[in-house]
């Protein structure tokens, strides 16, 4: 299952980057690739290097590595078939395929030279990983675990009439006694949440809101009713914690690091905004740094054909939205 779902993920990769590659293979100089020639398409030699960084990307199993090489292989044999046939019809000259290609170039550029940045950052000692779990007990020593109940149904039946019913309902329990007895096809599922999951607001308004409390959340077609089921003590300890408190720590540093080089370069150039208006100071757009950072399953019981449950975000959002 898992190299079926690789060798088609690299196909539909092939198909949506060709228009990048072709402009590339057509405006350079035919040499030959480095590495070992694996196959020969059309006189277009296919590497051991190309094949693997594939593998690399697809983060391949040494159990899977033989089977994953064949399927991988017949991937960049494809592309590059559906290179040449680009090729053939033009579209390397297309004005998109370019914009594409200097745009992809660029990122590669700016993600090496910040990964060059971030390399240099020292990771955090465990004085500091001790003293960041110190100074949030709610996120570790009294993390709370927030069991949730959801149900599902579609906007349309979430009529005045059960609205009513849930405004006067001391439990989801009763709303679904409604449901069923009204004939309303519905999916009921469980959710986790823990305080470390959730934002510190979040996680506040959920201990401060009494059981009875059922938010509802309008997701455009469908429509989830969310009730806090218990409210748990889950504490874990520094040992526990620490693997994911270095990560937090290490991409703080790593945001850090690269919005000081950032304000560092913008100091020393020349920028002049002419047909696009200036940021206000001290408030750059930081998304355009490129990226070089690295909850529990509900389970399930329903009545009807309603067989997706909640969205990840659903929940969030719902929550989010109660006064």
């Amino acid at each position: 299952m898992v190299l079926a779902k690789t060798r088609a993920a690299l196909i539909g990769l092939a198909i949506v980057s060709t228009l990048v590659l072709v402009a590339c293979d057509s405006n350079e100089p035919k040499e030959k690739k480095p590495g070992q020639a694996l196959v020969s398409v059309n006189g277009k030699e296919v590497t051991t290097l190309q094949l693997n960084e594939e593998i690399k990307r697809a983060n391949v199993r040494p159990d899977q590595y033989e089977a994953a090489s064949k399927q991988l292989l017949e991937s960049l044999i494809i592309r590059q078939l559906i290179i040449d046939e680009a090729i053939r019809n033009k579209l390397d000259r297309s004005p998109d395929v370019m914009q594409a290609r200097d745009r992809a170039n660029a990122q590669v550029i700016a993600q090496t030279y910040i990964q060059g940045i971030v390399s240099k950052v020292a990771k955090p000692t465990q004085t500091e990983i001790s003293e960041y779990f110190q100074s949030h007990p709610e996120f570790f020593s009294q993390r709370k675990q927030f069991d949730l109940i959801t149900v599902r149904l579609t906007t349309k039946d979430l009529s005045d009439e059960l609205k009513k019913t849930i405004d006067a309902a001391k439990s989801l329990d009763q709303v679904v006694a409604w449901l069923d007895k009204n004939k309303i096809q519905y999916f009921r599922s469980l959710a986790s949440r823990s305080s470390t999951d959730l934002p510190p607001q979040m996680a506040k308004m959920l201990q401060e809101k009494s059981k009875d409390t059922i938010f509802i959340v309008n997701e455009q077609e469908n429509s989830l009713l969310i009730s806090v089921s218990a409210i748990k003590d889950s504490p874990v300890t520094l040992a526990m914690a620490t693997p994911q408190i270095e990560r937090f720590l290490l991409n703080q540093k790593y945001k850090e690091a690269t919005d000081a080089e950032v304000a560092r370069l913008r100091a020393a150039a020349r920028i002049e905004y002419f047909n696009a208006a200036a940021p206000v100071s001290g408030n750059v757009e930081k998304s355009a740094i490129p990226q070089v950072t690295p909850m529990s399953s509900p389970g399930v019981t329903n009545n009807s054909n309603l067989t997706e449950p909640a969205s990840e975000g659903a929940i969030e959002r719902g929550i989010m939205g109660l006064k």
